[in-house]
């Protein structure tokens, strides 16, 4: 049978594709702050319900956050709470122990348990149901504000959440909670949005409410950043909570912060080839290990993240990297910053509210997994510790002896340091010769290396000249003796006997013995640390003061007694105050600055005719400064803030701040010293500056520091008329220079994947140098000897002036680099060249650090330098003509 098929004919026909597509709202991803599948306490209030808005809406102020914390805290039998701290502008620092009820009752036994596993003497082993302690740091930078208010969320959570997950973590876990670390940072941002946030979110990021100075508000009151105060503690919130820390000693450490708006969201671990070598390998592996339950949280939302490619675990005073060296683990989280309510990013719209519940979330993340691997941390904890001792077994260096002769305060300032971190700290117990040099038993002190701490101990003492990576996110050396300003030397086996250690050394601050009436005067030495306070005390008071500028011998109550130079001499005559009152302030010297005064008995040399006369002119009148000091934006606020820090708290000194860009107004006549630290100088021509030349040429000093240097040279102390015939040929010359540098200049083909690594081989992250001091030039005084180390970040050299008498420190020619990385171009250029250099200009000078002598507020060694620019700017001559 035949079939018939129908003929089937095929027309292509286009017709317009139209697909209907949802929009989604980005906020609503973020819009169930807490886990929806547990229940939680009613009884225990949220943060909205306190706040009065949601978490998001605006950073929470930090009255509000204490409130609330603490109110949940009394309410709940999982938490307790207490003050640990205040700032400089006295706002708590809380600190909240969260863990079951159970485990609350035996707290004490619980943290004894726990410290005696890194006390390797104790005998200490790990237990089955030994709960281990993780530690969740809030808002060390205030700029970084999601952080502040993520702690209210994981509070409420820490409290109010019920079930399975909770209970388990809470009975295998003590969660530390510090909320938070910088309130008064915070408290600046959160001024800002006062000021400038609206009832809208505006997320154009030309908004002036995503303009903030950001260093303003990431640092504290005196713009230090907390997270580089881990190791060197020099401000009181760093102090608070690293005695926490020490108390508890926690096995995992997290640590939230916020970075460039146009990224993700970044979590350790961080780049590999960048970790410090003594960290253990087994600490890297808990690392990763503890990462997994962040990413499985944030890869079932499908939340872009990264980590091993960016932020690294090199220097070990940041909140991440300090806990890998003393028995645990640290994670920094980085969430993209929103810089207000919301911001428009490359990767979409960014909300303040999202990252808050990111590290909120996180923060439960991490407890998850403190918990999963609780054996596994101490166990690691046991064994760091223990390893330890073995290790300094076998290390070549057995110890690490130092001094500082003829200052105290310099070697109390160290071992409190050393002490606080708790490094055994002893007296020598006999003199010793290393190299030449002499320690005497009665100002030098002994650290064995042999202790629990062997790794910090090596960390603070040795330098560093190998480098896997020589890219650094931060500082590439950090050896801390000769950031004190200390002579010291390690002892191998051959020096090193048990007879050196004498009795454990608990650091007094040093108290020298009151001086005896006179009838004369004063003496005091420059070479205590505190010797500039001391003196400032006397000016402050309209005393009357001379400095020495030669070294003379004095007839005391207590015999003949030779001086440095520098030396203070405060004399009775011509005083208008009362000789009663004059020796009420030299007893308040040696009682609260620790200065050894000397009572004059006479005015005349102990040498005869031939010596120094304390009325003589070689004994010249000192003046008190009046120091301006130029801040706001093009200023690095981390660099000033050392200077402010420096004078206001430790030297008690006035200071007054100015904004570069207002100084046109000031009264100049009220200054003495007008200060320029580090910043953005390129292109910067004020229309104040003929004016500021003017008031150096009639006896003010200009002080200009790092990059602030070459600007204050160019444009005061080398400065010509761009009209004259010498600034037209000036001109001429350096075009002519800039041409030829050009055209020496050869292109040459590289890949691109070395572009990272190139751009970074000649950056001085931050290195030591060793330096020759001119200790004769009045800006030397108070040092002994010639040898000075300084911390050195900044890459161009200075050039010399054509005075001979200028330089007042040049980095070595012969192997200027004590530790540190520093490329072997660098090193090259660099060696010989000018470290300080004092001119003096009409009747005023001008001062170019090339280096920062105040770094970080604990290169005590070097703050002398800075303060000797002070008091002692214009009492050096020119040379004769």
């Amino acid at each position: 049978m035949n079939q018939c098929f129908p003929t089937i004919v095929l027309v292509a026909v286009t017709f317009p594709v139209s697909l209907a597509l949802a929009d989604v709202d980005v906020r609503d991803a973020d819009a169930d702050m807490f886990p929806t599948n547990i229940q939680y306490d009613p009884a225990i209030p949220t943060p909205e319900s306190m706040l009065g808005h949601k978490l998001g809406h605006e950073p929470v102020r930090h009255h509000k956050l204490v409130e609330y914390i603490t109110t949940v805290a009394n309410m709940s039998d999982r938490l307790s709470i207490e003050v640990i701290g205040y700032t400089h502008e006295r706002r708590p620092i809380l600190f909240i122990v969260a863990t079951s009820p159970e485990n609350h009752a035996n707290i004490d036994e619980i943290r004894a348990q726990h410290i005696a596993l890194t006390e390797p003497d104790s005998g200490q082993s790990v237990t089955d149901d030994m709960p281990m302690v993780s530690w969740i740091n809030y808002g060390v930078h205030g700029a970084e504000s999601s952080g502040m208010d993520a702690s209210l969320p994981f509070i409420y959570y820490l409290a109010a959440a019920q079930g399975e997950a909770i209970e388990r973590i809470l009975e295998n876990s003590i969660v530390l909670v510090t909320a938070i670390f910088n309130p008064d940072g915070h408290s600046k941002r959160v001024a800002w949005f006062d000021a400038y946030g609206g009832q809208q979110a505006i997320a154009d990021p030309a908004h002036i409410e995503h303009d903030f100075n950001w260093q303003l508000a990431r640092t504290n009151h005196y713009w230090f950043d907390l997270n580089r105060q881990w190791l060197l503690l020099t401000q009181p919130e760093s102090r608070a909570w690293m005695r926490k820390w020490h108390e508890w000693r926690p096995n995992l450490s997290v640590d939230y912060h916020e970075m460039g708006g146009d990224r993700t969201y970044y979590f350790h671990p961080g780049i590999s080839t960048r970790t410090n070598p003594i960290v253990p390998d087994e600490a890297e592996r808990l690392l990763a290990e503890t990462a997994r339950t962040s990413e499985s949280f944030l890869d079932a939302e499908g939340r872009l993240y990264f980590h091993g490619e960016s932020f690294d675990n090199y220097y070990i005073g940041k909140g991440s990297t300090f806990p890998l060296i003393n028995g645990g683990v640290g994670v920094l989280f980085e969430a993209a910053a929103a810089l207000g309510r919301e911001l428009e990013t490359p990767n979409g719209l960014r909300t303040y509210r999202e990252n808050i519940r990111k590290h909120f979330r996180t923060s439960i993340a991490s407890i998850e997994a403190g918990a999963n691997l609780r054996m596994d941390y101490l166990r690691y904890q046991k064994a760091f510790y223990d390893s330890a001792i073995e290790e300094a077994a076998s290390h070549k260096t057995k110890a690490w002896v130092f001094a500082a002769p003829g200052d105290p305060a310099r070697m109390h300032l160290f071992a409190d340091v050393l002490n606080f971190h708790r490094i055994e700290t002893y007296k020598l117990n006999r003199d010793i010769v290393i190299d030449g040099r002499t320690y005497h038993a009665s100002d030098a002190l002994i650290v064995p290396a042999k202790q629990p701490q062997h790794r910090m101990i090596r960390s603070i003492f040795e330098t560093v000249s190998e480098f896997e990576d020589t890219t650094f996110y931060d500082v590439s050396t950090y050896t801390m003796p000769p950031a004190f300003g200390l002579q010291y030397a390690p002892l191998g086996s051959r020096e090193f006997r048990g007879n050196l250690v004498g009795d454990a050394y608990a650091p007094p601050m040093p108290v020298a013995a009151p001086p005896d009436e006179s009838s004369y005067g004063y003496v005091f030495e420059w070479g205590s640390y505190y010797a500039p306070r001391a003196l400032q005390r006397v000016l402050g008071h309209n005393i009357r003061a001379r400095v020495a500028t030669k070294p003379f011998t004095a007839v005391t109550t207590k015999g003949n007694v030779e001086f440095a130079r520098g030396s203070i001499v405060v004399p009775f005559d011509r005083q208008e105050t009362e000789r009663a009152d004059i020796a009420d302030l030299m007893r308040a010297i040696v009682a609260e600055d620790g200065v050894s005064v000397h009572s004059l008995a006479s005015g005349r040399s102990a040498n005869g005719t031939a010596g120094i006369n304390v009325g003589g002119p070689s004994v010249t009148p000192v003046t008190e400064p009046k120091v301006l000091l130029v801040v706001g934006r093009g200023i690095s606020l981390y660099d000033a803030g050392e200077i402010w820090h420096l004078l206001d708290l430790r030297m008690q000194m006035p200071v007054t701040l100015r904004e570069r860009d207002r100084l046109d107004g000031i009264d100049w006549n009220r200054y003495t010293h007008i200060v320029f630290s580090s910043g953005d100088y390129d292109d910067y021509d004020p229309e104040f500056a003929g004016r500021l030349r003017q008031w150096v040429a009639e006896g003010g000093t200009i002080i200009g520091l790092q990059n602030a240097a070459p600007w204050v040279r160019a444009s005061v102390l080398e400065w010509l008329d761009p009209e004259s015939e010498e600034g037209l040929a000036a001109a001429a010359a350096a075009a002519l220079e800039d041409d030829e540098e050009e055209e020496e200049e050869e292109s040459e083909r590289i890949a691109y994947a070395e572009k990272d690594d190139r751009d970074a081989i000649d950056v001085i992250g931050g290195a030591i140098f060793s330096a020759d001091l001119d200790n004769t030039h009045p800006l030397g005084f108070g040092y002994s000897s010639r040898s000075i180390s300084l911390h050195k970040n900044v890459e161009t050299p200075m050039a010399a002036t054509a005075n001979p008498y200028a330089t007042v420190i040049a980095y070595l020619q012969e192997e200027p680099v004590l530790s540190g990385y520093v490329s072997d171009d660098n090193r090259e250029a660099l060696a010989g060249t000018p470290a300080l250099i004092a001119e003096r200009m009409g009747n005023g000078s001008v001062i170019l650090f090339a280096d920062n002598p105040n770094f970080r507020g604990y290169w005590y060694g070097t703050n002398k330098l800075f303060l000797n620019a002070l008091f002692f700017s214009t009492i050096f001559d020119p040379p004769a003509d």
